[in-house]
């Protein structure tokens, strides 16, 4: 990936898109890289197949309105990282959302949305349009809820990060080390001998030796020493805290991510089929944990 890719917000005008601009900002001047605030407008003919027409005196209204999206995410961006640096533009796309930010995608180093838009049901923690591009972009998608005021202290605490032992986790645990570096905190790198609760396939008095997990506990923690080590070489600074837990891994990475700035996980884990987009882990993150969410895929 090449150093000048952009991080790209999308931006439509909601609380929770602003809340990604900042986040967006902040990331950008971290990573040293140009910010892209993208917009995306209907289209002027064939918004909805060929049943509406939008007159050119309806569409350009609406361009004004994107217009000035664009202008006021711009103004919060630069505010605040206080124009540390930080490089912006805007671009206003004709379309539907997820296409345009999609496309944009496929030359960013990352890809920052809000959790919700304009328009999506309050009664669901994630939007249509941030699962979409959770599931399809070609680099990582940092989906952002959880922000402090403006005015308020950042948010602090590690960064934590899923580790699975399979090759799907890699990139995601490079990702982490790289903001834990830039962040200056630690890592909290969590491993699960089982992706399920186990009760649920074992009688519930069983005891952790009569399910083999004192005998298995050694080699997990073996196996997630072993995924973090080549990383640990290349951040030496980074202080790394290991988690290994028997089963359910993504009710740990949510005790974990209570007190953490970033959550980072892969896009599937190790019993993820090569068709599926996101794998259960990752889906259950991206609709239950109420930090930053970055998923890095293969």
């Amino acid at each position: 990936m090449k150093t000048e890719s952009p991080i790209v917000a999308g931006v439509d005008g909601s609380a929770q898109s602003l809340e990604a601009v900042r986040w967006a900002a902040d990331a950008a001047v971290r990573h040293r890289v140009p910010l892209l605030l993208v917009s995306a407008l209907p289209a002027a003919h064939g918004t909805f197949g060929d049943a509406v027409n939008l007159s050119a005196g309806v569409f350009t209204g609406i361009e004004y309105v994107g217009t000035q999206r664009l202008a006021t995410a711009a103004e919060l961006a630069r505010r605040s990282v206080r124009d540390n640096h930080l490089t912006l533009r805007t671009v206003l796309q004709h379309g539907s959302a997820v296409p345009a930010l999609l496309e944009v995608a496929k030359s960013a180093r990352m890809l920052v949305v809000g959790s919700r838009g304009l328009g999506e049901f309050t009664g669901g923690l994630v939007g249509s349009v941030s699962s979409a591009v959770a599931s399809h972009a070609a680099c990582p998608v940092a989906v952002v809820r959880g922000m402090p005021e403006m005015d308020a202290p950042p948010l602090d605490g590690p960064v934590v990060i899923g580790v699975d032992g399979s090759s799907n986790s890699e990139p995601a645990i490079a990702a982490a080390f790289e903001e834990a570096a830039l962040r200056d905190v630690d890592l909290v790198a969590v491993h699960a001998w089982s992706d399920f609760s186990l009760l649920t396939v074992a009688p519930a008095d069983l005891s952790d030796n009569e399910l083999a997990w004192s005998a298995a506990e050694p080699a997990e923690q073996a196996l997630l020493s072993e995924s973090l080590a080549g990383w640990k070489d290349k951040y030496p600074d980074v202080v790394v805290r290991k988690v290994v837990v028997r089963d359910r891994p993504v009710h740990h990475l949510l005790q974990q991510s209570e007190a953490a700035q970033l959550v980072v996980t892969g896009s599937r884990g190790r019993g993820g089929f090569a068709s599926l987009l996101l794998g259960s882990t990752s889906r259950a993150l991206l609709h239950a944990v109420s930090r930053p969410l970055l998923i890095v895929r293969r």
